[in-house]
């Protein structure tokens, strides 16, 4: 009986290959590895589709320096770190953050890329949508356009601010014929603010899961462009409209979180103060869904994941933190005399070395780590040890985004090369950023009690005792903070927003486009780098400074103008 029923198989499979093979479908076979139009177009490649351009969020691999958060192109330009590590780890950065850098630079490359690349996946979707499968309905249609044209604003963003005008490129763009036709002759920002209005319109005010951006975020970021473009009144109303109605993701009121430290901790991610955040996960089977960007951002030597020193906030980000009544210094004078904060630059680690005694923003601390400060959980920075190069970089390391002791077991990857890979989400623009840049533009339309009001708010935040950095039971160092009775004049009340935004946001990508926006990087910038060489002898500074009209923006690379022409895409000026 199984020999007949065998033979029975047999032959009905030989007709069914005999008959299909009589046909010319037969010969249409879809290559291994592909995706045929019929799945993508289904609800579920379409929503696999909008993944794959959130995933470009973070870099996904292209570079460590890729990535949206900017820790390089924002932070370490904007003078709130050195590159750290030595001179020779990552060389192609030493002449980005001296300012010098040049079109053949590979990361300048790889930033650019990525961000078209993620662009590309954006309007891989927006080209999908028209032939969606019937079963998709309208709403979800509208949603994942809505998704993906916020997306496509974030992106070209980015491009903006770190390479002034690109090459404008939509769905529209027949990319086998037209797109090495398209010239970087445009500005980018009408069709940034286009997207954004389209999905702050579309989007709804909650969405299926963390991570995906709702009505608010795009509101929140529309403020966000028109302030970099000093639209102020245009800007105020976006900004406005978010601290009175915005929402979260699972429709939770905006607010500050209570713990300034609780902010960087995994367990929080996603909390109320969290406009739009990179999503990460660890331990999912593949390093890929965990934080790449900054992977080489932790001490050296020791401490958690042991590798490799970069990020290094630098002697003038911390002298910031210096109070005088529980204020911050305004006058440019914190890098003075007894006005410095102590440091162990050149004390050996068995050497004694005595903590800074003086007031400081309890900030401080949660930001940087420093010698005999509690760094989370993994014992008091132990100064030289922990640094790779200290010559070079200076005696700090990182602190916000580092994990903790108690988070290793369920937040760090540790398939990888380095266990730096982990949960952490890391924020775009979270609620303390909405505040101060409603600040900044009240202050500009001469509402300075009103923009007394948003800063105080931020610095009540830090002002809880039991959320300071303890040691032995007790704060860590003399911290004060107070909040400002009055912002004086309109011209104080600029410099107490700078420096807020400075002190609140250290370390999250945002201070280079500040400086830019505020119109002062040529003296803030070359006073930085002129500080910073009288700290360390070999910080790579030497002989650097900042040019007007140049240093503003990076490069469009050479590959790419070898690619397209000059006649199509046009070199910035002074490269």
């Amino acid at each position: 009986m199984r020999i007949t029923q065998k033979k029975i198989l047999v032959t009905l499979a030989a007709l069914t290959m005999y008959a299909v093979s009589c046909k010319d479908s037969f010969l249409e076979v879809t290559p291994t590895g592909s995706i045929t139009d019929a799945q993508l177009t289904s609800k579920a490649g379409l929503e696999g589709t909008l993944i794959g351009a959130y995933s470009m969020l973070s870099g996904r691999g292209q570079d460590f320096y890729a990535g949206t958060t900017n820790w390089f192109w924002g932070s370490v330009l904007g003078g709130e770190a050195n590159k750290g590590t030595n001179s020779g780890d990552q060389g192609q950065m030493n002449e980005v953050q001296n300012y010098s850098s040049s079109p053949g630079n590979t990361s300048v490359l790889a930033k650019y890329r990525t961000s078209y690349e993620g662009i590309a996946r954006v309007n891989s979707l927006l080209r999908l949508l028209p032939d969606a499968q019937a079963t998709v309905s309208a709403a979800d249609k509208l949603r994942m356009e809505a998704e993906a044209k916020f997306l496509r604003a974030l992106y070209y963003f980015e491009l903006k601010r770190i390479y002034n005008n690109t090459p404008y490129i939509d769905e529209t763009v027949d990319y086998a014929a037209g797109i090495n036709d398209v010239k970087n002759d445009k500005d980018l920002y009408p069709f940034i603010e286009a997207d954004l209005q389209f999905a702050f319109t579309n989007l709804p005010a909650t969405m299926s899961a963390a991570g995906r951006a709702n009505k608010w975020a795009a509101r929140a970021y529309m403020g966000k462009v028109l302030l970099q473009q000093k639209k102020y009144a245009a800007a105020l109303t976006a900004f406005n409209d978010v601290i009175a109605n915005g929402r979260t993701w699972n429709n939770q009121p905006f607010a500050l979180y209570p713990n300034y430290g609780g902010l960087f901790r995994i367990a929080n991610d996603n909390n109320t103060e969290s406009v739009f955040s990179v999503q990460s996960a660890a331990g999912t089977g593949s390093v890929n869904n965990a934080n790449p960007d900054f992977v080489l951002n932790y001490p050296y030597n020791g401490g958690p994941a042991g590798c490799c020193g970069f990020f290094q906030p630098s002697f003038d980000l911390v002298n910031s933190f210096r109070t005088v009544a529980g204020l911050p210094i305004l006058d440019g004078t914190y890098n003075t005399g007894a006005n410095q904060v102590a440091n162990d630059q050149g004390v050996a680690a068995t050497a004694t070395f005595v903590e800074d005694a003086g007031t400081l923003d309890p900030r401080l601390d949660h930001s940087v780590g420093r010698r005999g400060i509690p760094y989370l959980d993994h014992g008091d920075h132990p100064g030289v040890a922990w640094i790779r190069d200290q010559a070079y970089g200076g005696p700090y390391a990182p602190k916000k985004y580092i994990w903790s002791k108690a988070e290793e077991g369920s937040g760090v990857d540790k398939s990888s090369w380095t266990p730096g890979y982990d949960a952490h989400n890391i924020y775009l623009i979270r609620y303390a950023d909405v505040l101060l840049m409603a600040a900044e533009c009240e202050i500009e339309a001469g509402s300075l009690t009103t923009a007394l009001g948003h800063i105080n708010a931020v610095r009540t935040r830090a002002s809880a005792p039991a959320t300071w950095v303890q040691s032995g039971g007790a704060p860590a160092a003399n911290y004060v903070i107070a909040n400002y009775v009055t912002l004086g004049t309109q011209a104080n009340a600029r410099e107490a927003l700078k420096m807020e935004r400075k002190l609140e946001l250290s370390g999250e990508g945002h201070r280079f486009f500040d400086l830019y926006r505020w119109g002062n990087m040529k003296p803030v910038l070359d006073a930085y780098l002129a500080y910073e060489r009288s700290k360390a002898s070999a910080s790579g500074f030497v002989g650097q400074s900042f040019t007007n009209n140049k240093s503003e923006f990076q490069p469009i690379p050479q590959t790419e103008i070898d690619i397209l022409t000059s006649a199509v895409l046009k070199q910035n000026p002074g490269y």
